[in-house]
Parts: C-alpha cells; structure tokens; sequence
C-alpha cells in the first residue's frame, strides 16, 4: 500500500503542478487509495519532495529531489537554483547564499542534493542559505562551484 501511494505520489507530481499537500491527499483519494495528510506528510519526507518554482505557471509546486549528484540533477533543479541564487559569499568556513524570498530552502535540497565531501551540512531560511564546509581551505572551490551553477 505505502509503495502503491508512493509511487502515484511521484506520478502525480510528474502530470499535474500540486501545491499543498491537501492537493494531494485529494488527488490519491480520487485514484481509489486510502491517505490522510499526515501520511502524506510522511511520504513527502521519504520522497525527498521539494517545492520548485513554475515556470509555467510561477506557482510553488512539489517536485522530486533529484539524489545523484551534480551530473545528475534534472534541469528544473538546476534552473530553479540559478534563478533563485542573488550571491554566494564567505566568511571562514561558512558560506552565505542569498536567494529570492521563499527559494532558500530549494537551494538547500539542491545543495544537500550534490552529497560533496567538502560540505558538512546546510541551514535554510526564507531567503538565506547557511552551508557549513569542512575546512576554511575548500571555500574558494565550493564557492566557485556554486557560482559555476548560477550560470
């Protein structure tokens, strides 16, 4: 059952542009399977769904989370990244991403998403990426590569 839901959830998500989770608990429901919001809460937190950005319709729409790297993350998150990063700047071994409002949290799973060594982990808020490296020495190449995926 919880792979049966699974599964329609990422099929879902792929046809239609869904904003909320009642829009998807709806939208199960209407398919013949049982779900409440809490599970799908749950199921979206499995998926590693993200909202993105639409550029059809610039809505906030859930979209997977693409887990195998920098080669292969799907060209709507790269582009959600490069639209929504305004700057990357460093201090020590911290790095300060400023986004639009409301995007720092896809440029975190964008980031979380890559798994590179050099970064040990990533805070976001509305409009501010925190991401915290390693060692002070890696900086200047995680700061470029981040600057290499705004073009």
């Amino acid at each position: 059952m919880v792979g049966n839901r699974r599964a329609l959830i990422l099929e879902l998500i792929q046809e239609e542009e869904i904003e909320t989770q009642e829009e998807l608990v709806s939208l199960i429901r209407r398919k013949g399977l049982p779900a409440t919001q809490a599970t799908i809460s749950r199921d979206i937190r499995s998926l590693r769904l993200v909202k993105v950005l639409s550029p059809a319709s610039g809505k906030y729409i859930y979209a997977a989370a693409d887990k195998s790297g920098e080669s292969g993350m799907n060209d709507r998150f790269i582009r959600m990244f490069s639209e929504s990063v305004l700057s990357v700047d460093s201090a020590q071994n911290l790095i300060v991403i400023k986004t639009l409002a409301g995007s720092a949290h896809v440029a975190g799973e964008a980031i979380d998403s890559l798994r590179w060594e050099q970064v040990m982990g990533s805070i976001a808020g509305d409009n501010t990426l925190l991401i915290i490296v390693r060692d002070i020495k890696d900086v200047p190449d995680v700061c470029r590569r981040f600057r290499e995926m705004m073009k």
